[in-house]
């Protein structure tokens, strides 16, 4: 198993938000592997890009991006995947195509981004951009939820 990563502070909420949709992603794994009624899960998609993710790509794309610059070609490709996940989040349907693409596309986003994007971002980021991303960040997240399908057996 690889070391973890070593964060720096200011991008350190940014990961733990990673971590969230990582387990968003196991949850609609688990909730598809127990048959669980498509649209409960549908709904706790939509409830999380509404409550977490929504803001976190916008955050990124006003704070994190710009540090690269949006012709830099790890950006363009970090801007295409938002577009694709929003694309299949904010989708009406509520098949099981749809929910695991959603699932994989976003663990090889979080994994895209903590690997390749942050590791460049902080290598040329300076200390004032940093800070102003510490400072901006504010993390305003509702963790209820009262649905728990992923904890069915």
């Amino acid at each position: 198993m690889a070391n973890p990563i070593k964060r720096s502070a200011s991008l350190k909420p940014l990961s733990r938000e990673h971590h969230d949709g990582l387990l968003l992603s196991l949850k609609i794994r688990k909730g598809i592997k127990q048959n669980v009624e498509l649209k409960r899960i549908k709904r706790y998609t939509d409830w999380f890009w509404k409550h977490h993710l929504q803001a976190h790509f916008e955050f990124e794309e006003k704070y994190i991006f710009p540090i690269l610059g949006q012709e830099n070609e790890l950006i363009i490709k970090a801007l295409q995947e938002h577009s694709r996940l929003k694309q299949l989040f904010t989708a009406t349907t509520t098949d099981k195509q749809n929910l695991s693409s959603i699932e994989k596309e976003l663990v090889s986003h979080i994994r895209y981004e903590e690997r390749v994007l942050f590791n460049e971002i902080e290598s040329i980021a300076s200390e004032h951009e940093l800070e102003i991303i510490e400072k901006e960040h504010s993390k305003n997240i509702v963790d209820e939820w009262e649905d728990k399908f992923w904890t069915i057996k």
